[in-house]
This record gives C-alpha cells, sequence and structure tokens, in this order.
C-alpha cells in the first residue's frame, strides 16, 4: 500500500501547483536611494513572481547585427515557461547597448523610473503627481498577487501607484477591469502587437464606452465592439453565465466612491490562472497545469476566431474551417508583410499584385477589370453601400465597373451590395463552390482573372485525372467486395449472417427484422430509437438497436460503430454487427440477459443486488473505463457513463455500452473541443463553461454513478425532497457525511447493514474525489481501480463548491 503522503503528493501535482522555491537574494522590496539593474531581480514573498529585466524576439538592426530589446516587467517565477504578466516599457524598449547602463530607481519626485545613468534620461516613469518632493520614506514592493505597488514605508496601506491599475495584455487575480471615478483612469487591458513584441496592439478590454455595466472587446481605435459580456446582473454576465459554474475563478465587482471595477479571483491561490486578451483579439482564460507543464485554455472569448474585429486585415478572408491557416489573401492579393504574418500578426492584410485599371479598351469600349467570385460567403464584409434601384445581377456589376473605387459587390434576394475601399471581415464557410452563403464578387485586373482562370482549368484538368484514377480504383475494389460478400452471403445465410471469428458483419434488414421476429419484444428505448430483442437461428441472443432521426440518427450510427468496433474488452458490450440499407441504421449487439444496472438500483421488479455484488460492478465498470482512456490507441471518452448505460450478464458482470456520444482523443491532444453531450445530473462543471474537455468528464460521471451504486438513489434534484433532508441533493450530502467520516448513513437501506465497511469508504471516499469541480483534483480510472481494489488509500475528498452553488442558500441543512 502506497503511503498517504505520497497520495497528497499526486493530488498536488495534479492541481498543477509547483513546488516552493527560495526567494531572490534581492527579496521583494526596493527602497528610495538603491536601484535594480540587469541581472537582479525582486521576487514576491511567496516566490510566485519575479520583476526585472528581460528580453524578446523584438529587435532593431545596428548595422548588419540584429540585436534583441530589452524591457521591464513582472513574470511567474515557479513555473519553467516565460510568461510576462505586466510590461513597464512595453512602448519604450531598451535597445542592447544601452542595457548596462539602464537602472530601475526612484526619483526625488517619488516617482519609480528606468533610467540611463549615463545619460540621465528617463526611459519609462510611473508619473506619479506628488504634492511632497522628497522620495525617502516609499518603496515599491511585489506583492504576493503579481502586483506592483508604491506604498509610504511608514504607513503601507497608503497605495500612491500599482501595477494593477496599469495592466498590459494580462489580468492577474486581483487585477482590475472598470475605471477610477476621480481621475477618469481606465482600468483596461492591451493586446501585445505579436508573439514576440509586447508593444501596444489593435485589441482592448475595457468596460462598455458607453456606459452599461458590461465588459467589452473591441479595436482600440474604433468604438466598434466585436464581443461582449452582457449586463452584469449581480452574479455573473448575462452572455457568459458559465463563468459563474467556473470551478477555478469567480467575478466580483467593486463599486465604492473612488473606483467601478470587476476583478476575478481564484479559489485556490496557488493555482496559476489569468486572463490574457491575445494578439489576435481572443480574450482567454488560461491555468498552468504542472503534469503538462504547459498552459491550458479554460474559457475563449469570442468562440470564433473570425468573430474578432479585421483579424485578417484587408483583403484577406477568414475561415475557421481551415485552421491553422485562418487567413488567406483574396484572389489576386499577396500577403503584405511575411514577416508580420510568421508573427501571427495579420492585420496588416494583403495588398494587390496587380492595381486596376479602371479604363475602357480602345477597340472594344469595354471596361478593362474583371471580376472574380469568392463563394460561400458566411460574413460579407463591413460598410455595404445597398443600391436599391438595382434589379438584375448584371446591373449590379455594372454598377461597381462604372465607380473606380468599386472594388467587389454581391447581388442575392437582398438585392445589390457594392463596397469601396478596402475589404474587411469576409468571412467563408469553406473554399467550394456551393448553395451556402453568398458570392462575393472581387474586382481585379483583367490579366489577374486570367491568370486565376488559367490555373483553375489546370488545377480542374489535374482533378478530373486524379479523380478519373481513383475512381477506378475504387470501381475496381468496389466489385472485389461485392463478390467476396456473395461469397460469405452464400456460406452464411443459414446461419443469418453469424461469423465463427468474431468479426464485426453487415446485416441485411430482412435478416434481422426475421430475428427480431419483425421487431416486436422491446426492451428499451431511448432519444435516438428503440431496443429489441432477437436470436439469431444458431441460438445467439442479440439487441438490436434501431436508430431514428436522419442526421442524429447517422451521427450516432457512425460514432458506435467506429468507437466499440474496433475494441474489445469484458467491461466493454461486445458489437455483433450492423445494418445500413437505405436510411435504416441499426446496430447489433450481444445481448445482456440482467438488462441494465438501472433497474436493479431504482425499479422494484428488479433483483436486489447485495453489497459485495455492486462493489465488483462497480470495480468492473472502473476498468472498462481505464482501457477506453489509457488502453486504446486513441484515447476514447464515452461521454454519456450512467446506470442505463451499464449492462449486466448473466453473472451480473457489468459492461458499458452506449457509444453514440463518445469521442476520440487523439495521444498527441490533452483535450478536445466539442459540443455539450451526456445526461443532466452527470456532467462534469466543465461542460457548462463550453472550454475544451478530457477523460476527466467520465470521471466526474463515474463518481456520480458510484454514488447511486452504493446509496441505491437517483442523484436527481426530484429526488432531493424528504423530511430528513431538507432539500439537499443528495450528492451535496454525501460529500458532506463523507467529510464527516459517516459512511453508514450513505448506504442502500436495503442491504439491511449487509456490507464491508472498508469497501463503503473506500467506494464512497473515491466517489467524493471524482466529482471535484477542478478536473485536475479528479482521479484517472486507472486510480479509481487501484483504490477499489485497496492498492492505493486516499484522503478526505473537500465538498465540491460547485455543488453548494448549484443549490444556493437552499442547500444548507
Amino acid at each position: 500500500m502506497l503511503h498517504p503522503c505520497f497520495i497528497l503528493f499526486w493530488l498536488f501535482l495534479c492541481l498543477g501547483v509547483s513546488s516552493p522555491s527560495c526567494s531572490a537574494a534581492n527579496g521583494s522590496t526596493l527602497t528610495a536611494g538603491s536601484a535594480l539593474t540587469s541581472g537582479e531581480r525582486l521576487v514576491s514573498s511567496n516566490g510566485k513572481f519575479a520583476l526585472g529585466f528581460f528580453r524578446t524576439g523584438s529587435s532593431k538592426s545596428s548595422g548588419n547585427t540584429t540585436l534583441p530589446n530589452w524591457y521591464l516587467g513582472i513574470w511567474f517565477n515557479k513555473i519553467p515557461k516565460f510568461i510576462a504578466v505586466w510590461v513597464a516599457n512595453r512602448d519604450m524598449p531598451i535597445p542592447e547597448p544601452s542595457l548596462n547602463l539602464s537602472k530601475l530607481t526612484f526619483t526625488g519626485d517619488g516617482n519609480l523610473v528606468i533610467m540611463n545613468h549615463v545619460t540621465k534620461s528617463e526611459i519609462w516613469s510611473t508619473k506619479i503627481f506628488r504634492r511632497t518632493k522628497s522620495s525617502s520614506n516609499i518603496t515599491a514592493v511585489l506583492s504576493d498577487n503579481g502586483n506592483l505597488v508604491i506604498q509610504e514605508a511608514s504607513k503601507p496601506t497608503r497605495i500612491l501607484w500599482q501595477s494593477f491599475d496599469h495592466q498590459t495584455d494580462v489580468v492577474l487575480p486581483g487585477g482590475k477591469i472598470g475605471h477610477n471615478k476621480v481621475t477618469g483612469m481606465k482600468y483596461r487591458v492591451v493586446s501585445k502587437k505579436n508573439l514576440v513584441d509586447p508593444a501596444s496592439g489593435s485589441y482592448c478590454m475595457e468596460r462598455d464606452p458607453g456606459g452599461s455595466k458590461q465588459i467589452v472587446d473591441k479595436l482600440c481605435n474604433s468604438s466598434t465592439v466585436y464581443f461582449s459580456t452582457g449586463e452584469w446582473n449581480g452574479k455573473y454576465f448575462t452572455s457568459v453565465p458559465e463563468m459563474s459554474a467556473n470551478a477555478f475563478a469567480f467575478v466580483k465587482f467593486i463599486d465604492n466612491r473612488e473606483e467601478e471595477y470587476w476583478t476575478v479571483n481564484t479559489f485556490d491561490e496557488t493555482v496559476t490562472a489569468f486572463i490574457i486578451l491575445d494578439s489576435n483579439g481572443l480574450t482567454k482564460m488560461l491555468i498552468w497545469v504542472n503534469a503538462l507543464q504547459d498552459l491550458e485554455t479554460l474559457y475563449i472569448q469570442p468562440k470564433g476566431s473570425c468573430d474578432v474585429l479585421a483579424v485578417c486585415g484587408p483583403f484577406t478572408v477568414c475561415n475557421e474551417n481551415a485552421l491553422p491557416l485562418l487567413c488567406t489573401c483574396m484572389a489576386g492579393f499577396s500577403v503584405k508583410s511575411p514577416k508580420d504574418w510568421n508573427l501571427d500578426y495579420k492585420r496588416g492584410g494583403c495588398m494587390r499584385n496587380t492595381q486596376l485599371e479602371c479604363s475602357r479598351n480602345k477597340t472594344t469600349k469595354e471596361l478593362t477589370d474583371q471580376f472574380f467570385p469568392i463563394p460561400s460567403i458566411s460574413g460579407l464584409p463591413d460598410n455595404a453601400h445597398a443600391m436599391k434601384a438595382v434589379a438584375s445581377a448584371e446591373e449590379c456589376m455594372e454598377v461597381c465597373l462604372s465607380n473606380c473605387s468599386c472594388t467587389a459587390y454581391s447581388y442575392s434576394t437582398d438585392g445589390c451590395s457594392i463596397w469601396k475601399g478596402e475589404l474587411l471581415n469576409v468571412k467563408q464557410r469553406n473554399g467550394t463552390t456551393g448553395t451556402n452563403g453568398e458570392i462575393l464578387y472581387l474586382r481585379l485586373a483583367a490579366e489577374e482573372v486570367q491568370s486565376w482562370r488559367n490555373s483553375g482549368r489546370r488545377r480542374m484538368a489535374i482533378g478530373i485525372l486524379v479523380g478519373a484514377s481513383v475512381s477506378a480504383l475504387v470501381l475496381f475494389a468496389v466489385v472485389l467486395l461485392l463478390i467476396i460478400q456473395r461469397k460469405k452471403r452464400k456460406s452464411c445465410d443459414h446461419s443469418n449472417g453469424i461469423k465463427d471469428s468474431g468479426g464485426v458483419l453487415a446485416f441485411r434488414y430482412v435478416d434481422l427484422q426475421r430475428a427480431t421476429k419483425s421487431f416486436s419484444e422491446k426492451l428499451g428505448g431511448g432519444g435516438f430509437g428503440n431496443v429489441f430483442k432477437g436470436i439469431l437461428s444458431n441460438s445467439t441472443g442479440i439487441a438490436v438497436k434501431t436508430l431514428t432521426g436522419a442526421r442524429q440518427g447517422e451521427k450516432q450510427f457512425r460514432a458506435e460503430v467506429s468507437t466499440i468496433g474496433m475494441i474489445q474488452h469484458v467491461n466493454l458490450v461486445k458489437l455483433i454487427g450492423f445494418c445500413s440499407e437505405g436510411d435504416r441504421r441499426i446496430i447489433v449487439y450481444e445481448y445482456m440477459q440482467n438488462r441494465s444496472l438501472d433497474v436493479h438500483l431504482f425499479r422494484s421488479n428488479g433483483t436486489i443486488l447485495n453489497w459485495g455484488t455492486r462493489y465488483q460492478i462497480a470495480i468492473g465498470i472502473a476498468k472498462g473505463l481505464s482501457y477506453l482512456h489509457e488502453s486504446c490507441r486513441e484515447c476514447i471518452i464515452h461521454c454519456d457513463v450512467k446506470p442505463e448505460n451499464i449492462l449486466l450478464d448473466t453473472s451480473f458482470v457489468p459492461k458499458i455500452a452506449d457509444f453514440g456520444m463518445a469521442k476520440l482523443l487523439g495521444r498527441d491532444f490533452s483535450r478536445v473541443l466539442t459540443t455539450m453531450r451526456g445526461t443532466i445530473g452527470y456532467l462534469a462543471p466543465e461542460w457548462i463553461s463550453g472550454v475544451p474537455i478530457t477523460q476527466k468528464v467520465d470521471v466526474y460521471s463515474y463518481g456520480m454513478l458510484l454514488l447511486e451504486i452504493v446509496s441505491g438513489r437517483r442523484n436527481k434534484f426530484e429526488e432531493c425532497k424528504t423530511s430528513d433532508d431538507h432539500a439537499v441533493y443528495f450528492p451535496l450530502k454525501a460529500a458532506r457525511k463523507v467529510q464527516e467520516e459517516d459512511f453508514g448513513s450513505l448506504i442502500d437501506h436495503q442491504l439491511l447493514g449487509e456490507i464491508n465497511t472498508e469497501e463503503v469508504e473506500r467506494a464512497c471516499k473515491v466517489a467524493c474525489w471524482c466529482i471535484q469541480d477542478n478536473e485536475f483534483d479528479r482521479p484517472t480510472m486507472g486510480n479509481v481501480v487501484q483504490v477499489l481494489e485497496g492498492l492505493v488509500d486516499l484522503g478526505k475528498p473537500p465538498v465540491p463548491r460547485v455543488l453548494e452553488t448549484i443549490l444556493g442558500s437552499s442547500a444548507s441543512t
């Protein structure tokens, strides 16, 4: 058995908390009369943050040599990846030759400045207005939350200046978004220019300039907002309610005589988390995960990168389906600054290869400029001019051609629209023609259009040749498969398609109709179809699942066949075959005599399972999920673990079923972004937040399921109200009882006390660890198996905060 300290250490790592390090020799305070030079730094008393000079990849050339720029800033001191969270001189970099001549010090009037001590010139200053000219009584302190504070040494509570009032592109826990009512100062963040240059970029996150209580993302030099949080209702922003259920952080609104602002704080101060407005205008909440040695995204707004205003610059097309490219130049245009694009700054956009002529051919009198179609446009450029008098597409084109400043037109059921000057915010669904979206006709010089058409013909010719070759090969393969299938069918017709090797078979509909007696014995049903009992001619029992709904049925069909069809495990239901004829989608499983787990836990007509059987079922389910998560070629996330999807064979061995919502996660990736799926009551908090998920969503669902196995009670809210519980949600009650080590009160009363006390304690503890708010607090399914088998011991789990938040004040007993 592993020592409890090892378990605590493992949980410590899962939180993403780094081990403490010794404070720097310089301490956390800079006093009047002292200076901070290159190579020196201040370190906060908790060791989490450091202040000093650092360099980036942004540079200036000096002769034939490219030299880096230097900045004064604050960064995370305990993690190996350098992340600057505040930069003093972001727009006034220090060239390499001047670094050794520069220092951070106090001036006589009490300002903190970066000074070139040879030329006596200021590079950067806090610009504090002070009535007294003496600086002998002030200090600069790097606080434990990463805030650089200038205060009076004799009266530390009097803050004269702080970096939290002058944030750059990062908001740390405790940072502000709002304004000072007295001075009018805005507490806002401004994105950096690109991946390596911390200079002020194009995007701002700030309190709504219109006065409403919301935070907006906008271009700094424009009043146009491309994302807003919605109004603050006292608990959360109306457009981002998922922030109220965030397992890591919570939002507070402060309104007093001097200030009005929002601040985000984490539940656990040791967790390294922050909000950033990146160079592409996306607001992200990030957390450092020690086990991955990298940052993970908890929250991102707006959801689509193409929704950021002018993210790709003029004469570009933004296509989120084309990631990682995202931005491409329109036909006839080339990247204006390849260097900037390589640094992920694309707002410079693209420029024409050939200038418009805007003239007429002397012979034909026709205009020499022509139009090139850009299909499948889901978002047309801004600032369109509507031509209400225009009645046809041809007339719309002529209107654009006759105006030299017109650069594009579009004609649809809404009429004619033309655009002048630069084209911004063009969004495309895909790169092919079709009925989806509008068509934007881009004005190009005639020779440029001809060049693109010739290129298109060449591509078409190559495509036809390749397509013909592929079609011939496919046709040959299909014919060969039909011959093989016909031979198989002849040899297998007597057994309704059963194959001795146990492989997945393609059944005929008529075979399944015969096996199920025209689908007469229904075993159960759900949102996607029904399940019927069947018997093949060789006496093999089968469960036949018919899927309904053309779109969703097809999606679930593909998910189940592709997922469960390629794996085998004693605790996973076996897929025998499928049928795909016309619009019929049917899946054939092995028949489970003891039906699903919910029948025996919650229904009066089920068998009352003794404790030993329940415990072995719990271990079996955990082993099945562990296999899916850790032993398959790709990590398989089931996404809908619940009693209804646990089937029991004649010996009550559990088998996980229904993989219609499953998600595959390649081993090269740590998480996947997908739409919410699953069943209310078993959904992990991260589903609500809309962030990319991991296999830990299955761990959360398993925790809820394990509580139901122990107690024989549903975790749904309608099951909350009893005379004893005072409307306490059962999982919340269970977590509290585990805290009190009162395990006996959670046991199903039908067991009549015939239990194994040690097993009950293990099951209750591991269940409550599985339903923790923070996914990094939850164990893996492999760890769960070890705990249940008594190989590893677990400490006492905390009560999940989200469960209490969901019920509010009614959750108190």
